[in-house]
């Protein structure tokens, strides 16, 4: 095995002394060999296993020959958008084009296509006709069935279809590789392909198949989003490898097929993947442009975990990761924190110790080793479940073994922590060596909304759970001497949430931060959430009851001003929201009025300050209005 990048072009093949590759990964993302991209997690995989990998990274989709320059794999292609759903990477959550792309040489955007899977499908298909096409990463696996697209405002067909792709690997993808890997190379067709575990493929018939359930058909999702939401929540319920059941969608003249998931990866499993023989950075082409900034934060972080219990409605992690926590080993991960010691770039500091959620190592409770998770139960949502077992022993042990290392100065936190886990813990032992060596003057935390009408939604626990951590946390710090904060997360126009709630958060703004959030993420409906469902079908999936979702780009427009009423630009949306919502009260020159009465001074300034923006900003700000 070679100890370098894998081949970009034929003249790095030729360097290996290959006359082919046995798979081309063609990816959107620039190549960066590192554990935290997938494209280079399931190439090194493959490549221990002895076959040999070739990476078309960010291909030009109007040059045909970009995607020939590594020839025609014998096995297979390999296809993925990158570490992120190209759509989600080229637009914000009010449809406008991004400026930068982080995964891109120099940040420069423009580099990964619209649909980028389905892009570089057809154009492969353009290029070498029948050969095996299989697609997989984020982009694939939260599309895997019909799924309403917020960027066409409307349902689309499962991305296996659109694309062309022969086969489709759902979740992280190891397992499924390495066999379907070994099953193409030992000569069996690729459609033939229809047992593994954690993939889709198309069929014409379901002969063969066993203990399935049979989805709404497509045509009725199309038309009924009662359908669709029941669809939903089906595939919400069977994304356990233990509990759930193949799941089977029709469509006219055929089925699409997902089999059950595919096992997580063990303890050993995933140390041995998170050493293989990663470059660890990007590849040196771009360092001309600039370099890549995605490897930033991550070069010196540790993963010690996957899997989420959290349950958050408007995540995707339980349809991708899914529910069951699994960690790497503290041996592992604290000689990968030695390796780190070694890079010349290394200051001493760990960026970053955790995975989904940053304090969850171990399984929610002893059921899941052999029943699952609970299909019709959270563990910690609207309360955590009795037979959940809260503890932070192992993790503390691992954050302890990593600060004893001669050549680390501070290891943070960084990657999220569920305060409504380390609230319930009766043993305070991590919260104080939290607050006392992992945090650099504040941490940040996701409370997401402060009324309980909304948190209830997105599957968050109560408002008054939270007061109950800053409570903690400010006794703690208190307690240590140190002057640390708290950095609180909002999402703004989530479904369920009315005028009033969104001006329940900003009165909360107002007493409670003491600043105005630098940035506010308004909810973006993306595929595979419960959120999504919800905010398309304006139905509770888990209920089917209506719900109120703002829709319109003027309302959510509004809710996320109401977070960051101080800005003047902000005024009119406020002053309008304030109006329509009855709370005339919270205008005017009162202590808590959220903004000054309107008079005919302010109103000018504000129309002479959006010109001034305007004449700025020129041509392009126009054409948005």
């Amino acid at each position: 095995m070679n100890n370098d990048f894998l081949p970009i072009s034929k003249y790095d093949m030729d360097n290996r002394g290959w006359d082919e590759c046995d798979f081309i990964f063609v990816t959107g993302d620039a190549y960066i060999d590192h554990p935290s991209f997938g494209t280079a997690i399931i190439s090194r995989v493959l490549e221990v296993h002895g076959y040999k990998v070739g990476i078309i990274p960010q291909p030009d989709p109007k040059n045909i020959e970009d995607f020939k320059k590594l020839g025609r794999p014998r096995l297979a292609f390999l296809i993925n958008s990158g570490n992120i759903d190209s759509m989600v990477n080229n637009y914000t959550a009010a449809k406008k084009k991004r400026k930068i792309d982080v995964y891109s040489p120099g940040d420069k955007a423009g580099y990964r296509p619209d649909r980028a899977v389905i892009v570089y499908c057809n154009k492969v298909r353009e290029a070498y006709g029948n050969v095996p096409i299989i697609i997989g990463g984020l982009e694939a696996s939260l599309r895997r069935f019909g799924h309403y697209d917020y960027w066409d405002d409307k349902v689309r067909k499962s991305i296996i279809i659109d694309s062309q792709a022969d086969l489709l690997t759902y979740g992280m993808g190891e397992h499924q590789i390495v066999e379907i890997a070994d099953n193409l190379n030992a000569g069996i067709d690729i459609h033939d392909l229809n047992y593994i575990k954690g993939t889709v493929f198309k069929a014409r018939s379901l002969d063969g198949l066993y203990d399935y359930t049979i989805l709404p058909e497509f045509k009725e999702i199309l038309k009924d989003k009662v359908k669709y939401a029941e669809s939903f929540n089906i595939q919400h319920k069977n994304t356990d490898s233990i509990s759930g059941k193949v799941l089977i969608e029709p469509y006219q003249d055929f089925f699409v097929v997902q089999n059950k998931p595919s096992d997580p990866l063990g303890t050993k499993e995933l140390d041995d993947v998170y050493s293989l023989s990663y470059m660890r950075t990007y590849h040196p082409i771009y360092e001309k442009a600039g370099g890549i900034s995605a490897i930033k934060e991550v070069k010196f972080s540790l993963l010690s975990s996957r899997g989420c219990f959290g349950g958050c409605n408007f995540c995707a992690l339980n349809f991708h990761q899914g529910r069951m926590v699994t960690s790497r080993s503290r041996n592992a991960i604290v000689t990968e924190a030695k390796e780190l010691i070694k890079d010349p770039q290394f200051k001493g500091y760990i960026h970053d110790v955790g995975g989904p959620t940053a304090n969850f190592r171990n399984l929610a409770c002893d059921k899941q080793k052999k029943s699952g998770v609970c299909i019709n139960k959270q563990c910690l949502f609207p309360e955590p479940c009795k037979n959940m077992k809260i503890d932070h022993e192992d993790y503390i042990k691992l954050l302890r073994e990593l600060r004893e290392l001669k050549g680390i100065k501070k290891v943070f936190v960084r990657s999220g922590i569920r305060f409504d886990y380390l609230i319930n813990d009766k043993d305070e032992t991590f919260f104080n060596e939290l607050c006392e060596h992992h945090i650099s003057g504040q941490l940040k935390v996701a409370p997401e909304h402060v009324s309980n009408n909304v948190l209830d939604k997105m599957g968050k626990p109560r408002n008054e759970v939270y007061e109950k951590f800053v409570k903690k946390y400010d006794e703690i710090n208190k307690k240590l001497g140190k002057g640390q904060f708290l950095v609180p997360y909002f999402i703004s126009s989530h479904p369920g949430s009315t005028l009033n709630d969104a001006i329940k958060l900003a009165e909360y703004v107002r007493d409670n931060m003491g600043y105005m959030p630098e940035q506010v993420q308004d909810f973006y409906p993306t595929p595979g959430t419960m959120s999504t469902c919800m905010y398309y079908t304006e139905i509770d999936p888990e209920n089917m009851k209506q719900i109120y979702v703002p829709k319109t780009m003027h309302e959510k427009a509004m809710q996320r001003a109401l977070m960051q009423y101080k800005r003047p630009s902000n005024y009119n949306l406020v002053h309008e929201a304030l109006t329509k919502a009855g709370r005339i009260d919270l205008i005017g020159n009162g202590e808590k009025c959220l903004i000054k009465g309107e008079n005919k001074v302010q109103r000018t300034n504000y129309k002479l300050q959006d010109k001034r923006k305007e004449g700025r900003h020129g041509a392009n700000n126009r054409n948005r209005k």
